[in-house]
């Protein structure tokens, strides 16, 4: 456990965010696999507090129920009108009990690249310096809308002006505060009460704590982010492409540092939770989602979107669309395959190209070619299923499964009507429409007998070029003779 435990940490996330521009919540938009709130929780998280607070006031219904989805631990305080940063830590606060003793970290709601190693420092220094109150701030080059960070000859802070309220000389200082910060808590509590509104806005201004603490003799200082990329909040759709650009960058810097080759990280797209064995190979065009494993020496791309999905040491998956399934050791897939949810393809399979799978188990060794669908199946080890065939498994209320079992040849063209089952060693005739089941070792044929109709062609399309190329191919057959 840290040394720095803090005793609380208080989300700020009760703001619109009208800029979005969308019926979604602005904290509960996603960048690499989780919402922007879900980051900022995750980083949060790193500090083991005590108590972990999130603030929630517009729509939410919405953010609470996510919040219950993603960390169930999480208590909620609601701010019912958004009336400043100052009103809404005072709402957190009151969840829990109105005053706190011990170190309180107040982070907004919207900053996903904020790592818990920066959150670490910032509790760290708040300790070793003893601080009333401790801001985390950062050198932008363009400091345009953010409060700017005021201090004295000394170095130390002297106070926050928000952009709205800055003199022209204050504007150009590019030290900005990212509205993350470390406070003693009791004296949080007690300067929340006098926190006054006669600003531009009318509301209650966090930052206007730091200048009562300070007149009351108590010490005010700073921790500088090491990236000032780490304290961006995102309050339009631009800002969000930047964040996961940013975001997916750091994600692939630390997999290719780890054993990966990512041939192209600009077209390669990884969520937060994605794992890689050693000596994986990703290539262009590849997007991997969710829980998704890929295992040592696996390959994956080109254009391949892989969600919750498990990738087996060595195997190779070629232009895939994958979700929910599981891909065996050195087992094979596409070019151009869909394995859906349920599909599970055992050690050395293939999965070829156009073939869609779904609720399936393929065993060791066995092959799906190409141009097939696989539903509600099992299908033992070392059988190969002919091109073109379709499990039939629904019946238009009811799905149902087929069994196939290890080391059969199924024909080309075949049609296996659920439920039935297919033994072990068994052989099915090309173009069979398999309705019964078929006992180990057997050949099942299921097809009507051809019958050749003789000229039929220039009797029903005389003057066809079919009828003139049968008349000259009859002619050269009778000149042969």
């Amino acid at each position: 456990m840290s040394a720095n435990r803090p005793a609380a940490v208080v989300v700020l996330a009760a703001g619109e965010g009208t800029r979005m521009k969308s019926a979604t919540p602005k904290v509960l938009h996603d960048i690499c696999g989780r919402s922007l709130v879900g980051h900022v929780l995750a980083a949060a998280g790193e500090l083991e507090p005590e108590n972990l607070v999130v603030v929630v006031g517009h729509a939410r219904e919405k953010v609470t129920a996510h919040l219950a989805g993603i960390a169930p631990d999480v208590r909620t305080a609601v701010q019912a009108e958004q009336n400043g940063t100052g009103h809404a830590v005072r709402m957190g606060l009151e969840e829990l009990g109105g005053s706190v003793d011990g170190t309180v970290v107040v982070v907004c709601g919207d900053t996903p690249l904020l790592t818990g190693e920066t959150l670490r420092r910032l509790s760290a220094t708040h300790a070793a310096d003893g601080n009333a109150v401790t801001v985390l701030t950062a050198e932008v080059p363009d400091a345009t809308g953010y409060g700017r960070i005021v201090r004295d000859d000394s170095g130390a802070v002297t106070a926050i002006v928000e952009h709205k309220d800055a003199s022209g000389a204050q504007r150009e200082i590019r030290e900005i505060n990212s509205g993350v910060f470390a406070f003693d808590g009791a004296l949080l509590a007690d300067a929340l009460k006098r926190v006054r509104t006669d600003n531009s806005q009318g509301e209650e201004y966090l930052t206007d704590v730091l200048g009562i603490l300070r007149a009351a003799g108590h010490r005010v200082g700073a921790s500088v982010a090491g990236d000032h990329r780490e304290i961006a909040g995102i309050n339009n759709r631009v800002q969000l492409s930047e964040a996961r650009r940013i975001l997916n960058d750091r994600l692939l810097t630390a997999a290719m540092l780890s054993g990966v080759t990512v041939v192209d990280p600009a077209t390669t797209w990884v969520d937060v939770t994605v794992s890689f064995g050693q000596d994986v190979v990703v290539h262009p065009g590849t997007q991997l989602l969710g829980v998704t494993r890929l295992a040592e020496g696996c390959e994956v791309g080109p254009n391949s979107r892989l969600t919750d999905t498990r990738v087996g040491a060595g195997a190779r998956v070629d232009n895939t669309v994958a979700v929910g399934a599981e891909v065996g050791a050195e087992a094979s897939v596409g070019p151009f395959a869909y394995l859906r949810p349920g599909t599970r393809l055992g050690r050395k399979g293939k999965i070829g190209t156009y073939v869609e799978t779904k609720n399936a188990s393929i065993g060791e060794g066995t092959k799906v070619p190409h141009l097939s669908y696989v539903g509600d199946a099992t299908i033992g080890e070392f059988s190969n299923i002919g091109a073109a065939s379709v499990f039939v498994n629904y019946d238009g209320e009811h799905k149902h499964h087929t069994t196939v079992g290890s080391h059969c040849k199924t024909g080309s063209d075949n049609m296996f009507v659920a439920p039935v089952t297919v033994g072990d060693g068994a052989y099915t005739a090309a173009g069979s429409v398999i309705t019964k089941d078929v006992p180990p070792g057997s050949l099942a044929v299921a097809r009507g007998q051809q019958r050749n109709i003789e000229g039929w062609v220039a009797r029903k399309r005389p003057g066809s070029a079919a009828a003139k190329a049968a008349e000259a191919a009859s002619r050269g057959s009778a000149a042969e003779e």
